[in-house]
């Protein structure tokens, strides 16, 4: 059970650290060797520090990021070296964003210029400073942006 909540607050720890740009602390959440792949997203593929500066140069576009993780499916021994110290994650995500430059007279505050949704699959490992995040990869399934029906971006 503790094991399942320090997971439950890496996942959570990495949706506030990219809303609230904090690239500093996403990188902590990493391994040293930890990945993620953006890919399916319309993003890049590298180690965390490659990552970070990309999303934090591309991210500067949104006022507003808010990134809900739920649905989330924890196992733990899964990863093909598993020593007993490995999890898996699969959750789903619903991320409204809000255009920097888009807050102009007659537009809501919270309204959204562009909703995604899809699966995050987390990878994580027991490290001595506890559990880090040794792969993410999202798979970006729709996205929608205002007076547009929704685009499916997976076959």
């Amino acid at each position: 059970m503790v094991d399942r909540l320090a997971v439950d607050e890496l996942v959570t720890e990495y949706a506030v650290a990219v809303d609230d740009g904090d690239w500093t602390t996403y990188r902590r959440l990493f391994t040293a060797d930890g990945r993620a792949d953006y890919r399916s997203a319309g993003g890049i593929e590298g180690d965390a520090d490659q990552v970070a500066g990309w999303l934090a140069g591309n991210l500067t576009l949104f006022a507003v990021r808010q990134h809900l993780i739920v649905n989330r499916q924890v196992r733990f021994g899964l990863l093909e070296h598993d020593t007993g110290d490995t999890a898996r994650v699969r959750a789903d995500y619903l991320n409204p964003m809000r255009f920097a430059d888009d807050a102009g007279p007659g537009r809501s505050p919270a309204a959204p210029d562009l909703v995604c949704g899809g699966r995050y699959d987390f990878a994580l490992l027991r490290t001595p400073e506890g559990w880090r995040l040794h792969g993410v990869t999202v798979e970006e399934k729709w996205r929608r942006l205002p007076g547009r029906t929704p685009t499916n971006v997976t076959d």
